[in-house]
């Protein structure tokens, strides 16, 4: 690997042991064997590289979300099988010790103290949501529309967004994969179509 790889190895390390305030520019040097004039040359920042970092983080997350095909529990996409088991994926990444979600909770604190970091972020959430869509209904991330990730992909992330609150804020009460889906079947079957 070269420097700028290495980087974004150590940032993700210290990420996930340290957070992101507190980790430091010479954190991420002692963890990448690198030196401080790298971070600069390839990534403008410290804070820009965490912040690719975390998108990195989540990304390699993304994958665990897929529902288990080929298996006894495969669903069909856009049903509300598909919405309780993908659901449930994502609730599993919330479980497992360490989990970088509650690092998401202090990056959305920080927000305003670090205008670049955010909007760059607001812009992989972006995508996060273009990524979401086809877990739910199917199909092809490049083939998701603009006007579906403006209101079918917010949606995704406005429910993944509270679901990560509720989780770091208190396991014990958050909703599970089934409380969600069955909310979900009353607020459709409530709505006037």
């Amino acid at each position: 690997m070269g420097h700028r790889e290495d980087l974004l190895e150590g940032a993700k390390r210290c990420l996930l042991e340290k957070g992101f305030v507190r980790t430091t520019a010479r954190d991420i040097v002692k963890e990448s064997g690198t030196n401080l004039a790298s971070i600069g040359y390839h990534y403008g920042s410290k804070d820009k590289l965490l912040a690719e970092a975390y998108v990195s983080l989540v990304e390699g997350l993304s994958d665990d979300f897929t529902p288990a095909m080929g298996t006894a529990g495969d669903t069909d996409a856009g049903s509300v099988d598909r919405f309780q088991e993908v659901w449930s994926n994502i609730i599993a990444t919330m479980r497992q010790p360490g989990s970088l979600w509650r690092l998401s909770m202090e990056i959305v604190a920080m927000g305003d103290q670090l205008p670049a970091v955010r909007d760059h972020l607001a812009q992989a959430q972006r995508e996060a949501g273009r990524g979401l869509i086809p877990l739910f209904l199917g199909g092809k991330e490049e083939d998701v529309s603009e006007d579906d990730v403006d209101t079918v992909g917010q949606f995704y992330n406005t429910l993944m967004t509270g679901l990560i609150c509720q989780h770091v804020f208190d396991p014990t009460t958050a909703p599970s994969a089934q409380q969600l889906t069955e909310g979900f079947r009353r607020v459709i079957g409530a709505a006037a179509l």
